[in-house]
């Protein structure tokens, strides 16, 4: 029974990573932010990301959602310009985890012998992913200067299109937070 609990809290860890978002955020410490009260979208900046145009509306929707929460308004003449840009890649992880090793006996083949013999499970767990980042700038209008940089990275689920939208809008709002 012990060795099921241990299995089932490592199933746990191993997935609950996955879904997790790492995020950093830069600024320019200069930069009174509160003198930003409005934003539009920078669409040459957005145009370079490489994402389908499904999903940049996804993100820039929440991203829109996300600044009128914090009290912005969207303008054609704004303070801020807001611009995307996004990266992937595929990931594999390889965890050993040595509380799977163990020796039992039972019928089994393998090239040297066919029948009863012993058995080792190695503790070996790969997980394959694509792992995508999201960087989300804001660039003072004025000056065309970057003033603040937030970017999420983690695993992408792209199941259905719900999982998708529901994923953006985590990545968004973690890194916005």
């Amino acid at each position: 029974m012990k060795y099921y609990k241990t299995i089932l809290i490592l199933c746990a860890v191993v997935f609950s990573s996955c879904s997790t978002i790492k995020v950093t955020t830069d600024y320019d410490s200069q930069v009174e932010f509160t003198k930003y009260k409005t934003f539009a979208f920078f669409k040459p900046g957005i145009d370079k990301a490489e994402i389908s145009d499904l999903d940049k509306k996804r993100v820039l929707r929440s991203i829109e959602a996300k600044l009128l929460s914090k009290g912005f308004v969207k303008s054609t003449n704004p303070d801020m310009l807001v611009s995307i840009y996004t990266k992937s890649r595929e990931r594999v992880n390889v965890n050993r985890n040595n509380i799977g090793i163990g020796w039992g006996f039972g019928w089994g083949w393998n090239p040297w012998m066919f029948g009863p013999g012993m058995n080792m499970n190695n503790g070996v767990n790969i997980a394959q992913f694509t792992e995508g980042t999201l960087f989300i700038d804001f660039i003072d209008k004025e000056k065309k200067e970057l003033i603040w940089q937030g970017i999420g990275t983690g695993a992408l689920k792209i199941d259905n299109r719900e999982k998708k939208e529901e994923r953006i809008k985590l990545f968004v709002n973690e890194i916005i937070s």
